[in-house]
């Protein structure tokens, strides 16, 4: 078995950074939270990274995820001390607010019925699947707690 081949046929393999598709987080599709209007669940992930509220702006003023991730690792500016304990609680709020304001992103979402979900970076251990597909895959199981609890929410809807 090669590196690329799908280890899981039920499993379906999406990339955080591709621009087009709804369930990505560099996907420009617009949300409110903190008061603020944001572009991508990118932008709001990266600024959040810091305390310096006008570095935070900086990021969310970028025109495209990207260019708000580069500016999200720099190192000339000091990251939160509590970051990898609120991380995946931030990306959360972030994608479950983008699916609460753009039903075609959660209908994309919910579409994907029971499938478990690979954020397919051959690079990333913790929000990826790696090069062995032994990462973590944290988005992947980021975008299956959104499904569930959209899930729920439409059940307990009279």
């Amino acid at each position: 078995m090669s590196l690329f081949d799908a280890p899981d046929e039920n499993a379906i393999y999406l990339s955080r950074t591709d621009n087009d598709d709804p369930l990505s987080s560099y996907a420009m599709y617009s949300f409110e939270l903190e008061d603020l209007s944001w572009p991508s669940v990118e932008h709001y992930f990266q600024a959040m990274k810091f305390e310096d509220v006008q570095f935070r702006e900086k990021i969310r003023q970028t025109k495209t995820a990207k260019k708000a991730r580069s500016l999200g690792r720099s190192r000339f500016h000091k990251v939160r001390s509590d970051w990898k304990k609120i991380r995946e609680v931030i990306m959360t709020r972030a994608v479950y607010i983008k699916c609460r304001t753009h039903d075609v992103v959660s209908q994309k979402l919910l579409e994907t019925g029971e499938s478990k979900l690979v954020e397919n970076n051959l690079y990333d251990y913790f929000w990826g699947c790696g090069r062995d597909r032994r990462g973590e895959n944290t988005y992947g199981k980021v975008l299956m707690n959104v499904r569930d609890k959209l899930k729920e929410e439409e059940t307990n809807t009279p």
